[in-house]
């Protein structure tokens, strides 16, 4: 797969076509709404789905660390889809948590769907400064002067009109001056399209997205975008 490189001042992102984001001066990896243990979530209310998510989740967060080799890990909230996840996790899969602990120091931000501390390696907090970067769950209206945001929550996805069909896919999405939003790296994971008003006012003076191939990314201004026919 082919990152691709997106300039913040004198910093560089390379978004990933998994979803993720590496800032390679800090060797830092950024990932949003993993969502683990959303379909026991959802069993415990009767909605039956195959019991995979968090397990498929993991098996690509861990190719990714293998793959860029972070010191830190940061998780843009909704690590979990309930504030009771943590505690459902099987035991293979919170030793795959423990080994990607191991590699890197991970760093959790509160969601909205998991506001509270675990037992998990790595260190809770509300959000995350480091460099120009601020890191935090959702996205605020207004930000400081100088301040650049990462964020999820959103789990943002764009449209493309191709010859054969509408194409829609997850997206990164940015001004390219003052914010990112991530896509949702969990596997059970729904979008809203970038035109709708929550992400649409974020951006003011316009936005592009990276959208998420098999191989690659592709990047659309906002008028070349056309509406998903509905919100998954």
């Amino acid at each position: 797969m082919t990152a691709a490189p997106i300039h913040f001042r004198n910093e560089r992102l390379m978004l990933d076509p998994s979803g993720a984001a590496f800032w390679p001066a800090k060797r830092v990896l950024i990932v949003a709404d993993l969502h683990f243990e959303k379909s026991s979530s959802l069993a415990a209310r009767g909605a039956l789905l195959p019991p995979f998510d968090t397990r498929a989740t993991l098996e690509r967060l861990t190719r990714l660390v293998r793959l860029y080799r972070p010191s830190r890990l940061i998780a843009l909230g909704d690590s979990f889809h309930d504030v009771q996840g943590h505690a459902r996790l099987s035991k293979d899969d919170r030793t795959r948590l423990e080994a990607i602990g191991r590699e890197a120091q991970i760093i959790w931000i509160a969601g909205n769907h998991d506001a509270t501390p675990h037992d998990l390696p790595g260190q809770c907090v509300a959000e995350h400064r480091e460099g120009p970067f601020v890191f935090r769950h959702q996205a605020q209206p207004l930000l400081g002067l100088r301040e650049i945001e990462l964020s999820g929550h959103f789990h943002p996805k764009a449209s493309i009109e191709s010859r054969a069909k509408r194409v829609s896919r997850p997206c990164f999405v940015s001004d390219g001056s003052t914010r990112l939003i991530l896509p949702a790296f969990g596997a059970l994971t729904g979008g809203l399209d970038v035109r709708e008003a929550p992400i649409a006012r974020l951006f003011p003076r316009g936005l592009r997205v990276f959208m998420l191939g098999q191989e690659q990314l592709y990047s659309f201004a906002l008028e070349q975008l056309g509406r998903l026919a509905e919100v998954a």
